[in-house]
């Protein structure tokens, strides 16, 4: 009797460490893996289906859309074809309009995809594409504003350098950025960003993660987090902190005490925009991917996507940025807006220096002949 209630209990744990082990596999947005798809648990089906996945973000999304593509398309208008003189720093601006342009022009796809109850109807290869997109291009900006950080750093404090006009240097540095980055992607194409999800009848685009997956995905963007955000925002502050620090020392003159002081306003409203923008998301990112491996019972991946809407904004704001850090964007901006050509914002150029110079003579000639705008 003895040996038949020590089998009964052997029986029971076992029981007990099988339902135990199940239930650490329904933790999350993973669930349990079948041959149909992923079971995922309550909560899981609770953020798939909240407003906050459907309304929500997809109406941000749309507005990242609405304001991101002109301003981002205008702004590499502005750089390729507006700006003769290329400089380290509008080379580094160039790309990283154009990395937010790539951004923004997937992001009609997120949009249908959660209008549509988080179902995804275009196919694996397709979200793959996007994902990779998306995850590629956010990169891409953290690390081109890290090196416009680390240029305005050297500008300001050697203003003179060979090295700041030095455009080679800029264009070896980008290339490589954008080949570094897309190499990093390449694991992202390597396992399922389509999940079916059976107990919702529906797929979703890398928002749910098969258990069997989940070491990879969580590996791959643990290594992300930290190489992609963390290492550049560290380059950013460090930069920004010194470039600070240089602007302080230099305010002790009256004459240029007042630009000085506009400088450091900007350097400190980029500074929190970038981290207002990329830190929650990015924080969030490692915080999800570490619960998910440890098997947590909430690894709150609806913080997580709220906070990597966020970090899309980015790409409406770079373009403002530009137009403040930059005198001559903001006049090729205003000069494309007024149809201006090349030809006559030179001839106005150059009558104004005219203009001024003969005030000083005490002569006021100036010819009109050169400030006459091409019409649209």
């Amino acid at each position: 009797m003895t040996s038949v209630t020590r089998w009964h209990q052997l029986l029971l744990l076992l029981c007990c460490l099988q339902t135990v082990l199940s239930q650490k596999d329904e933790r999350g947005l993973t669930g349990t893996e079948t041959n149909n798809g992923v079971w995922v648990s309550s909560q899981a089906k609770e953020v798939l289906s909240s407003s906050l996945t459907t309304i929500f973000l997809p109406i941000i999304y749309i507005i990242v859309f609405a304001v991101g593509l002109p301003t981002n398309a205008l702004a590499i208008w502005v750089f390729l074809f507006r700006t003769k003189e290329k400089h380290p720093s509008s080379i580094y601006m160039a790309n990283l309009a154009l990395a937010d342009l790539l951004f923004v022009i997937w992001v009609p796809l997120k949009i249908a995809y959660h209008f549509n109850g988080n179902n995804w109807i275009y196919g694996e290869g397709l979200c793959k594409v996007l994902v990779a997109f998306f995850y590629a291009n956010m990169y891409c900006s953290i690390a081109f504003i890290a090196c416009i950080s680390v240029q305005r750093y050297w500008a300001v404090v050697n203003p003179l350098s060979l090295h700041q006009r030095n455009n080679r240097v800029a264009v070896c540095v980008s290339v490589a950025v954008w080949v570094v980055v897309w190499l990093l992607t390449i694991p992202l194409y390597l396992y399922d960003q389509q999940v079916r999800v059976t107990d919702l009848n529906i797929f979703t685009c890398h928002d749910v993660t098969k258990p069997s997956q989940k070491e990879i995905a969580a590996g791959y963007f643990l290594t992300m987090g930290i190489v992609g955000f963390v290492a550049p925002t560290v380059v950013c502050i460090i930069s920004y902190v010194l470039m600070l620090k240089a602007l302080r020392n230099s305010m002790k003159d009256e004459n240029i005490a007042k630009k000085r002081r506009k400088a450091v306003v900007l350097i400190i409203t980029v500074l929190v925009m970038f981290l207002v923008c990329f830190t929650p998301s990015n924080i969030m990112l490692l915080v999800h991917y570490i619960l998910l491996l440890g098997g947590a019972t909430d690894n709150l991946y609806g913080f997580y996507i709220t906070t990597l809407c966020l970090a899309s904004l980015n790409s409406c704001f770079d373009p403002f940025v530009y137009y403040f850090i930059s005198e001559d964007f903001r006049d090729h901006v205003k000069n494309t807006f007024l149809c201006r050509s090349e030809r006559t914002v030179e001839r106005m150029r150059v009558s104004f220096s005219a203009l001024k110079y003969s005030k000083k003579s005490n002569t006021y000639t100036s010819d009109s002949r050169n400030t006459q705008s091409t019409e649209c």
